[in-house]
């Protein structure tokens, strides 16, 4: 019977993910975790079959959660879930190693659907995202020379351009209504995806891409 993990920040969520696949006689649950630490160490613990994992969690989002479970637990196929259906979301997934891609808007059958896809070792990308995509998509992760750049989300980008004009963290919380936190788990996200080491380095990566110019006031010390 295959074992699932459910991590969500949001006790209701979980509770909905619980039901849906408590109808279910042949999937079983064995663990939740509403954090992304939490989730790591339950999965290198129990090494389920299944992940599922909201991508926005507190601590470790679900993407660095993803790249651990490749890491310590190479059987267990995560499904990410998550509110944003852009292309970058769905492409930086299945670089981390992702499976499936679900909306949180998708019914409880796709959700199910995409466990028994990603169980037979297929992609599954929930609609709206084109399911002909699938090899695209596959093929960009696969791609050593993609532009790193593009790997960042939209959020990632606005923390990336905030900074480097010179705001820090809590004037960017206060613009994007997030806690400087948030901002500053972006920024780090950012770094490393960018494989950029300092805030010098950062500058002047926005610099060659053109998001800044040479003479901003961000130059300063």
């Amino acid at each position: 019977m295959p074992t699932i993990v459910l991590a969500d920040d949001h006790d209701i969520v979980r509770r909905g993910l619980q039901s849906v696949l408590l109808a279910e006689s042949d999937l079983t649950v064995i663990g939740e975790a509403n954090d992304g630490l939490v989730t790591s160490e339950l999965v290198e613990r129990l090494h389920p079959d299944i992940l599922i994992v909201d991508i926005v969690m507190p601590l470790v989002d679900g993407l660095e959660v993803t790249r651990r479970t490749i890491q310590y637990s190479p059987q267990t196929r995560v499904i990410i879930l998550s509110m944003h259906d852009d292309e970058s979301y769905v492409l930086e997934a299945l670089r981390a190693g992702a499976r499936g891609y679900v909306l949180k808007g998708s019914t409880s059958q796709e959700l199910v659907t995409a466990i028994r896809e990603v169980l037979a070792d297929r992609y599954y990308l929930s609609a709206p995202i084109s399911q002909h995509a699938i090899q695209t998509y596959v093929e960009k992760a696969r791609d050593a020379k993609l532009d790193s750049y593009e790997m960042l989300t939209p959020r990632e980008r606005e923390v990336l351009k905030m900074t480097v004009e010179g705001r820090n963290s809590n004037e960017i919380a206060d613009l994007l209504h997030i806690s400087p936190r948030t901002v500053e788990v972006h920024r780090s996200n950012t770094m490393r995806k960018l494989n950029l080491r300092t805030h010098t380095d950062l500058i002047l990566f926005a610099v060659r891409r053109g998001l800044i110019s040479p003479d901003t006031s961000s130059m300063r010390d």
